[in-house]
């Protein structure tokens, strides 16, 4: 019988892990899950960054914290969260254009492992899997002009 059918935290959150746990699954190593990446409908980025908040992570179960743990998930050091970058920048899209054109022109298709970077001529380090599973998964989201740049460099999804 599974332990998680009738745990004693709120179904809504292991609704979430069980999506985060599914997403991780095929994952090697690490693997940054962003606000924005959603699975049935949910923004398991978002939950996850909600999680890792020191003091959400301490009101936790210690069962909820065993399994976030078992999968990689660490809280943020107190008063992280407040440190953090903003996540938006306004050059992330032309850095994962660039990166998957590079990409594509070194190995000839645009199909790209999750958890791979790619490195652009001026150094610059693009998480190529990250940014093309956020941007299909908000695909919705994308303006025309975005979802028409990714359609022409061969992406059947844009």
């Amino acid at each position: 019988m599974d332990e998680d059918w009738n745990p004693s935290w709120p179904a809504e959150w292991q609704r979430h892990y069980a999506a985060l746990r599914e997403l991780l699954r095929d994952e090697d190593g690490h693997t940054d899950v962003l606000p924005g990446v959603t699975i049935h409908g949910m923004d398991i980025g978002r939950w996850l960054a909600k999680q890792r908040q020191h003091d959400v992570w301490q009101g936790l179960s210690a069962g909820q914290r065993e399994r976030l743990e078992q999968l990689g998930i660490m809280p943020l050091p107190p008063g992280a969260e407040r440190q953090a970058p903003a996540t938006a920048s306004s050059g992330g899209f032309e850095r994962g254009v660039a990166a998957l054109a590079q990409y594509q022109a070194r190995t000839g298709t645009v199909t790209v492992p999750r958890g791979h970077v790619e490195r652009l001529e001026d150094g610059t380090e693009v998480r190529l899997g990250v940014f093309l599973s956020n941007a299909r998964s908000r695909r919705a989201k994308l303006s025309a002009d975005k979802r028409q740049r990714l359609a022409g460099l061969g992406l059947d999804w844009a």
